[in-house]
């Protein structure tokens, strides 16, 4: 949870920074963009030199970590776009070596009840992913003080892993990557609808994860309400931990994929109204926070679905092509969220995130026969 929390750093801080720097929107998108790019090319590197075979879990995330939480503190030092963007580049490329990593590292623990396992990390890194807005609510903290204390609630994550977690008793083989075995995944028919199942899951995410507390401040100030922003995105996003645990503890009952196409169908659903016009506030907020719940919630099922069903030859692979492919994906709503929301409204922006939830619960209708089986792989975002 404490290692995520430079994700979002800028992001908590992005109208202070969009002002000190005097950024358009579209350079102000770009320091949430440029992150998610890092991440991918990360990722990607790592796969490529078999990193998280070659150094043990633990290790490789204590210093991603370390590396991560130094290129999120230099921001403070540069004080400037340019190099900030350098940095946000850079601190996604070493968080891939936290995140994945991580949940190898506690898939190693668990065969029975995987699932739920998978679901109660994923409700740590969104709560992670949500600190960043409460430091900056707590006292009205200063933009730098936000990226300070996030730098250091990263090291002390890093260092809790490192010292404190050891591999589990059901390790992982090494395996290597391949694109080749990648098209080879894909050509089963279960491997290709869980992919776009998880392409329409990531199209909304992040976006949504971005631009919620900005949505939030526009409306709040609109209604001349004296509530917080950073404090009410801190518990919308967070709330997404409830919502990773019961869809987790759920998919190990019912199926991965029936879990994941209620969260889809709900978060969907909320994506299409909630920028409505005319809805009185405190619909808004309840609305927002069963959002947070329900667009993290399906995270941890499916690459638990791609496990099980894919070729295990190529399921590392897979997983890892899945994961950049998602992230890559990212970019796009990133962008377009906030130019909708310049130019046509709120109501727009969000609703252009609907199709992706909402393909992606008509597309895990489609899989074949039930999915009960904790293979092990650890999930993809």
């Amino acid at each position: 949870m404490l290692a995520m929390t430079t994700w979002f750093s800028t992001s908590a801080v992005l109208p202070t920074l969009t002002d000190r720097w005097a950024l358009s929107t579209g350079s102000a998108s770009v320091l949430i963009i440029v992150l998610q790019l890092g991440f991918v090319v990360g990722a990607l590197v790592s796969a490529a030199l078999g990193l998280a075979d070659r150094i043990a879990p633990p290790t490789l995330v204590l210093g991603a970590a370390l590396l991560a939480a130094a290129a999120n503190a230099a921001i403070v030092l540069a004080d400037a776009y340019a190099p900030a963007v350098a940095l946000r580049f850079l601190t996604g490329v070493f968080l891939a070596g936290v995140y994945p990593p991580a949940m190898k590292l506690v898939a190693s623990w668990f065969r029975a009840g995987r699932g739920f396992a998978m679901g109660v990390l994923i409700a740590a890194l969104t709560v992670g992913s949500a600190a960043p807005h409460l430091v900056n609510a707590v006292g009205g903290a200063d933009w730098d003080s936000v990226l300070v204390a996030t730098s250091l609630l990263t090291v002390l994550g890093g260092g809790i892993v490192g010292v404190f977690v050891a591999v589990g008793p059901f390790p992982f083989p090494a395996t290597d990557f391949r694109w080749r075995e990648a098209w080879v995944a894909l050509r089963d028919r279960d491997v290709r609808i869980s992919t776009v199942a998880y392409f329409g899951h990531m199209w909304e995410l992040y976006a949504m994860w971005a631009w919620v507390p900005l949505f939030l401040a526009d409306r709040f100030d609109a209604d001349g309400s004296g509530l917080d922003p950073s404090a009410v995105a801190f518990v919308v996003i967070a709330a997404g931990a409830v919502g990773s645990v019961i869809a987790g503890r759920w998919g190990d009952r019912v199926g991965k994929a029936r879990a994941a196409m209620a969260a889809m169908l709900m978060s969907g659903t909320i994506a299409l109204i909630i920028g409505a016009p005319g809805i009185p506030l405190s619909v808004i907020v309840v609305l927002a926070v069963l959002w947070g719940v329900s667009v993290v919630a399906d995270s941890a099922q499916f690459s638990a679905i791609v496990s099980e069903r894919c070729d295990q030859r190529f399921v590392g692979t897979a997983l890892t092509v899945q994961l950049a492919l998602g992230f890559l994906l990212t970019v796009a709503t990133i962008w377009i969220v906030p130019w909708l929301r310049d130019h046509v409204s709120w109501w727009a922006a969000f609703a252009v995130l609907a199709p992706g939830p909402l393909l992606g619960a008509w597309a895990l209708r489609r899989l074949g026969p039930a999915d009960s089986v904790d293979d092990g792989s650890p999930p993809t975002a």
